[in-house]
């Protein structure tokens, strides 16, 4: 299974299972430029993710948690450099830097190839290099995909281990000629003999994530850090499955996807967008009020889509991911228990505080904090210097744990031919101007609606609070291609299927005059579903806005819920002419950015909208 490869490396160092040549031939390209000192092909096995957590605790890049507490489960900390996704060291280097678009970083990507030529070149001297074939989606499944992660970091394989369908079986897939993803990955700390490593070594000073489209490859140096160096979530599963499917004609998106299934039985799926900071773990998880009796909510996934037509006329929806790379802070028994049951064994814990019993906290876990802690720098930490302003968990700490254990999951989560979606949902953090929850009339004023989603800043992304980001879709970072031409393509796909899923925008956030939330949110949410649910299958009634059909107080079901007045409710469906007024212009901007690639029908949409709000 291991081979030296003291700077070359034959296909013959491959295990006799792998049976791809070319698979052999291009790991023996990298290896020959990044010069390891051994190859690893990673079989996938429970055997060698317990060795690799081993070597990790040897190491101190790992801390194993108390067995009794926090079973099979370990706290990692990074560097303080290398803490977050970084979307100034993104780049597409797509051929011509108008199908990059506006809203991508681009470089030529003869220069960019040459650069990292430059930064590979003996990148992984004293290091291992892992080969880690994977699965995104079910092995087999039409609407898979596999990629295989080259990498230097066994933190990354066996935190691929949790979120991918990895090793052995995925070779045996491929075969002999099968398409994969290549995907390069090193922390950038080549080692000199002798010298010491660090527990998590990175090049603090250069980092790179890049994405070739068309030839469908991913690069990425510097970072040993999420989804910077776990290479199948955001690089494979949205910038690069996002060309994929304009090219083949389907859905990679940004979205959750959960069940509703009413006390008769009747279940629809929906598949929900959100950027950062909107609760879109808490809604894949969402657990009915008790008012709600007989109805359940059933987690597909928290993150990522893959969506494509089926013969019936409908579309079909898998989530490619196998584990849940989630934000701990915020995370509680309050606002997710289902999250909070899912982490008690077997989780990956990155730059949360651990307490002295050696288990795990983060700021919002509990009311309180406890006395004493160690931070997410190694610090001993307490509750005076959380008044100071200095944090147990940094804002971004993150848990990798396997789907599975979530009790929500759907039975059908892991079915290869996906599950029917009957409606998409577009939400943003907004305190003012948009309601509670509107209907698209039509297919293409859902698409204008999910194309000028806009969502207010959180200091754990820009720094800057309550400022409106224009998010399309939920996808700005995510959109591997011209964010116009990502339009038009879902314009497109509207007309692909005879029964497109009907589109609604959602806002959980507005606040009153004394700043306060008027919506209750969490589980209340529901509430919000199931009216989404009735219009869906035709019961649901509502009235029409300018902005789309909005349901009236009494359309919605209240019991159970007490204190959300008419009045209350009138200020959440409140439309603001004025407001909207700075909106639409807020929208002019975004499309005035994509200037000739923006759909022309679009530009109408926006036209429509003015004209309404002006009457």
């Amino acid at each position: 299974m291991n081979a030296p490869a003291s700077g070359h490396t034959e296909q013959s160092s491959a295990p006799k299972w792998v049976r791809h040549a070319g698979l052999k031939q291009w790991v023996s390209e990298v290896a020959q430029l990044a010069k390891p000192d051994r190859i690893v092909w990673c079989d996938g096995s429970q055997q060698e993710y317990d060795r690799l957590c081993d070597e990790l605790v040897a190491k101190g890049t790992f801390t194993r948690l108390n067995e009794e507490r926090r079973p099979n489960s370990f706290l990692a900390r990074s560097h303080p450099s290398d803490v977050a996704r970084m979307e100034d060291r993104t780049f597409i280097c797509s051929k011509s830097k108008e199908d990059a678009g506006p809203t991508n970083n681009w470089i030529d990507p003869r220069e960019m190839r040459a650069t990292l030529t430059r930064l590979f070149d003996g990148c992984m001297r004293g290091r291992t290099l892992y080969v880690v074939p994977f699965s995104m989606g079910p092995i087999g499944s039409h609407i898979a995909q596999v990629g295989v992660e080259i990498t230097d970091s066994a933190y990354v394989v066996v935190s691929m281990k949790v979120m991918t369908r990895m090793g052995r079986p995925v070779v045996d897939w491929l075969g002999e000629e099968g398409k994969f993803v290549p995907c390069v990955h090193s922390v950038g700390a080549p080692l000199a003999p002798g010298q010491k490593d660090v527990a998590w070594p990175s090049d603090e000073k250069e980092k790179w994530i890049v994405h070739f489209p068309e030839t469908r490859e991913i690069w990425s140096y510097g970072s040993g850090y999420g989804g910077n160096a776990l290479l199948g979530k955001k690089c494979l599963a949205l910038r690069i499955a996002s060309v994929m499917a304009r090219d083949e004609g389907w859905l990679a998106e940004h979205m959750l996807i959960l069940g509703i299934e009413a006390p008769s039985g009747e279940k629809s799926y929906v598949a929900a967008a959100f950027p950062s900071a909107c609760g879109k773990t808490n809604l894949a998880m969402l657990i009915p009020p008790e008012a709600f009796k007989g109805w359940k909510v059933t987690t597909i996934g928290e993150d990522i889509a893959w969506i494509k037509p089926g013969a019936d006329g409908r579309f079909y929806a898998i989530n490619p991911e196998y584990g849940l790379f989630g934000v701990a802070p915020g995370t509680s028994e309050h606002t997710n228990p289902n999250a909070m049951r899912m982490l008690r064994e077997n989780v990956i814990f990155t730059n949360v505080a651990m307490t002295p019993e050696g288990d795990v906290w983060w700021e919002g876990m509990t009311e309180q904090p406890p006395a004493h802690l160690i931070d997410w720098q190694g610090r001993e930490w307490t509750p005076a210097d959380g008044k100071k302003g200095r944090l147990a968990a940094h804002p971004n700490a993150r848990f990798t744990v396997p789907a599975a254990q979530c009790p929500s999951m759907d039975p059908q989560w892991e079915d290869p031919q996906g599950v029917p979606i009957s409606a998409f949902l577009f939400g943003g953090r907004r305190s003012s101007t948009v309601p509670l929850v509107v209907e698209a009339p039509s297919w293409d004023e859902g698409v204008y609606m999910a194309a000028t989603l806009g969502s207010e800043t959180t200091a754990a992304i820009t720094g800057k609070v309550g400022v409106v980001r224009r998010d399309p879709m939920a996808m700005l970072a995510f959109c591997g291609y011209n964010m116009g031409d990502y339009f038009r393509h879902w314009l497109k796909m509207g007309r692909a299927v005879k029964q497109p899923p009907r589109i609604f925008r959602v806002n959980w956030f507005r606040r009153d005059a004394q700043g306060r939330f008027i919506w209750p949110g969490f589980g209340e949410n529901m509430r919000v579903l199931q009216w989404v649910v009735e219009r869906v299958q035709g019961r649901g009634r509502g009235v029409e806005t300018p902005l789309g059909i909005m349901p009236r107080y009494e359309d919605i079901d209240w019991s159970g819920l007490e204190g959300m007045t008419p009045a209350q409710y009138a200020e959440l469906t409140r439309i603001d002419a004025l407001a909207w007024k700075d909106e639409l212009g807020s929208h002019d901007e975004l499309f005035a950015k994509l200037g000739s690639r923006l759909p022309s029908s679009l530009e109408a949409r926006r036209g429509n909208m003015h004209e309404k709000l002006a009457a």
